[in-house]
């Protein structure tokens, strides 16, 4: 395996079992939402187990240069001071989001409704994403966007305070789009609706409604969603505990399930049933996964999960229906997939191909180099298992990250199983979602560390695991 010279490579060598209880960073999807409803609301909120990851800080920063004062009460708690719906103002700065794609979209109905100029950017993989999708229907009610090709960032958001309220029908379902839309429609008089093929997680309605909002969802006749809600109401200042992030969680589900003889116990995790695709997808893989439900959190359901490694997982069909409930984890599915009996197939996973990076060539790739029979179609992933024994995936292999965290993680963990170690090209942008996680993972016997050192070196101050 030929290692590049960089400062964030970082090399995941074989494991033995995994053992050990922990608590995974502050679900990010809720923390973009604990930071943004509660700057809405009239008086002062509490948040607590904030993700500590860049994205949410970019959330954050952004609502500061809107005029909401946020204190820093420690690691993970913060005071929102909200403003009230409607009562932003217009940042005297660009508003540099870096990696975050949910800040985004979010965002872009949050300042669709505001009557001023606002510009948002973000990194290189950010400004190479699409918005039109979320920009499209909000122009339809009365905003003006002005960006590159396709709505990308830079992108200017010429607000207003008049926009029209109306019903939304989604040609794809999309959580990020529903609640860009619900967020503009909050400062727009009469009843903004949203209209998706399926049910899309649904944390912005959660917290609407645990902040006295009513929130109305009516499923229709021919399978789709409708959610709305009327514009002009006041939000009440709330106390939020963040649950665990069932994204972050997955990676140490995998790596358990794929471990021989390992045993890894996840506390205090989001189990909003729109998250959970991908426990159901390994109990589909005969994975011993137990769920435990315990009192909600953030208006969600929450419980703890424990994971043991059997060494018998097999190949699945998974539906297309599913990806909804579980889009982000699919590349860590792959994971598992790779260390399955026999042909595992993911459809519906276009979206995949526009996110941080084009996640389905970068899977296709990495497992083609870590010795895995891969087909990836226009929205479609199939995986030929090599199992868990002798003949599992061969690793030995640097794979590239593209610049996202999912993918990093991804091959870090296929390294716990594979018959030799896997190096990440770039690991640094891990700490956008998952600080810690070398540090986490080494702490359950993993094995992570930068070229050369002595495996599980990985620093705990460095949240992609390599030495600051």
């Amino acid at each position: 395996m030929t290692v590049p010279d960089h400062p964030c490579v970082l090399v995941s060598h074989p494991a033995g079992p995994l053992s050990g209880t922990v608590r995974v960073p502050g679900d990010k999807s809720i923390s973009h939402r604990a930071l943004m409803l509660p700057a809405l609301a009239v008086g002062a909120s509490t948040v607590t187990g904030l993700s500590a990851g860049e994205d949410v800080a970019r959330t954050e920063a952004a609502l500061t240069a809107l005029g909401v004062e946020i204190e820093r009460l420690g690691d993970g708690r913060r005071r929102i001071h909200g403003v009230g719906v409607g009562g932003l103002a217009e940042p005297e700065d660009v508003l540099d989001l870096g990696n975050s794609g949910t800040s985004a979209r979010l965002f872009a109905g949050l300042l669709a409704s505001h009557p001023f100029v606002s510009v948002m950017t973000g990194d290189a993989s950010l400004r190479r994403r699409p918005m039109a999708r979320v920009t499209e229907p909000l122009a339809a009610m009365g905003a003006r966007f002005e960006g590159r090709a396709g709505g990308r960032l830079p992108l200017a958001v010429i607000g207003s305070d008049r926009l029209v309220a109306g019903a939304h029908r989604l040609a794809v379902a999309s959580a990020q789009v529903k609640s860009a839309l619900l967020l503009a429609g909050l400062n727009t008089a009469g009843e903004t609706a949203v209209i998706e093929p399926a049910a899309t997680r649904d944390h912005t309605e959660r917290m609407l409604r645990l902040m006295g909002l009513p929130v109305a969802e009516e499923a229709l006749a021919d399978g789709a969603v409708r959610v709305s809600v009327a514009g002009h109401g006041a939000l009440s200042p709330v106390d939020i505990a963040v649950p665990g992030d069932p994204s972050a969680a997955a990676f140490l589900m995998v790596a358990a399930a794929i471990v021989p003889g390992s045993r890894v116990t996840i506390a205090d995790l989001c189990l909003n049933p729109g998250r959970t695709g991908l426990i159901d997808t390994l109990w589909q893989m005969g994975a011993d996964v137990t769920v435990t439900p315990g009192a909600d959190q953030a208006g969600d359901a929450a419980g703890t999960v424990t994971v043991a490694g059997t060494g018998s997982l097999r190949g699945v069909d998974v539906p297309a229906e599913r990806a909804v409930r579980m889009i982000d984890e699919y590349p860590i599915l792959a994971v598992a997939a790779a260390f399955a009996e026999g042909e595992t197939r993911m459809t519906g996973l276009a979206e995949l191909r526009v996110k941080e990076s084009d996640r389905l060539a970068a899977m296709a790739d990495g497992l083609t180099a870590c010795g895995v029979p891969v087909t990836a179609g226009p929205d479609s992933l199939t995986v030929g298992g090599l199992g868990s024994g002798a003949g599992r995936p061969a690793g030995g292999a640097t794979v590239a990250s593209h610049l996202d965290h999912r993918i990093a993680m991804s091959f870090l963990v296929m390294g716990m199983a594979a018959r030799a170690p896997v190096a990440v090209d770039d690991a640094a942008p891990i700490a956008t979602s998952f600080p810690g996680f070398a540090a986490l993972m080494n702490g359950l016997g993993a094995r992570l560390g930068p070229p050369g050192s002595s495996p599980g070196d990985a620093s705990p101050g460095d949240a992609a695991g390599h030495p600051a």
